[in-house]
């Protein structure tokens, strides 16, 4: 059992009176852990939840996501009242994520970037992903197309079912020991290839080794059937009205059941940790040179 990996963290407001102070969640998230707040709801008003309809969702899209800088939204499926509506509710969730990060991680918060909020309605198992992004598989978070580099992915997780369903989720072991599993069977970082992949279109900047490494862990990690169903792992249920935090980067996890969630994602530098020295590109760094030398 991997019960250390998930810590209860008492917070029932989203300002999060009386915390700023506190360290210790920067410590756990910085050691991969799970941050879980049983209390932290976020309420829907009645018109708000009459948006949770999967209709509402473009066909072609998973998901439907604000970039919080720009206010461009993206994913919805209608152009009335409802869109506005939707983006109202999601900027909503943005902004009571910056309240609580400004009092819970308050070190970080004049670094956090590059904010996407996400509604997700879809029930999972309704939506059928290839294998390389079927979330019920354990993965390390890694972005084909949008290369990280010195930067980490910290996310807030809202479970906001107005039917009393639970979202299940896998959470794995520690990153170090997840890398030393998959990391001597990765192919070497090939720099001419990532130019290429960049110059061509496929990724938005130049993939460096890091991203190189992490998007082959993501993939070894999906495919390998025995680490899905042996590995070292823990579920946990997030009722609705729970929220959870993690840097998906670092904590190996599977979204197994559930519908209708809340999601933000922000980026991090490396630098602007309390210790760099935890985080994946650190740790692959130093495992990579204890391997080769």
């Amino acid at each position: 059992m991997l019960s250390d990996r998930i810590v209860v963290l008492d917070i029932d407001r989203w300002d999060a009176p009386g915390i700023a102070h506190d360290n210790r969640a920067v410590d756990d998230l910085e050691q991969g852990k799970v941050l879980y707040f049983p209390r932290l709801a976020f309420p829907l008003d009645a018109a708000e939840t009459a948006l949770l309809d999967p209709a509402l969702v473009d066909p072609k899209r998973k998901n439907i996501s604000l970039n919080a800088r720009t206010g461009v939204l993206t994913g919805v499926a209608v152009e009335d009242a409802r869109r506005d509506a939707i983006g109202a509710l999601v900027r909503r969730y943005y902004e009571a994520t910056r309240a609580l990060l400004a009092r819970l991680l308050p070190g970080y918060a004049a670094h956090l970037h590059s904010p996407t909020t996400s509604l997700r309605l879809h029930r999972i198992g309704t939506w059928q992903p290839s294998w390389r992004k079927d979330d019920t598989r354990l993965h390390v978070d890694a972005f084909p197309s949008r290369p990280t580099g010195e930067q980490r992915i910290l996310r807030v997780f809202n479970n906001i079912n107005p039917h009393g369903d639970v979202r299940r989720w896998r959470v794995g072991e520690d990153f170090g020991g997840l890398a030393a599993r998959y990391l001597a069977s990765i192919p070497r970082y090939n720099p001419a290839a990532a130019w290429l992949l960049h110059k061509v279109g496929v990724t938005k900047s130049r993939r460096s080794e890091y991203d190189h490494l992490m998007l082959h862990l993501h993939d070894r990690m999906k495919a390998d059937a025995d680490y899905q169903r042996e590995g070292l792992q823990q579920s946990i249920d997030f009722p609705p009205g729970s929220t959870w935090i993690c840097f998906s980067d670092q904590a190996p996890h599977a979204a197994m059941t559930g519908q209708f969630m809340l999601e933000q994602t922000y980026l991090l530098p490396v630098d602007a940790m309390a210790d760099p020295g935890r985080s994946p590109q650190r740790v692959l760094r130093r495992q990579m040179a204890a391997l080769h030398g």
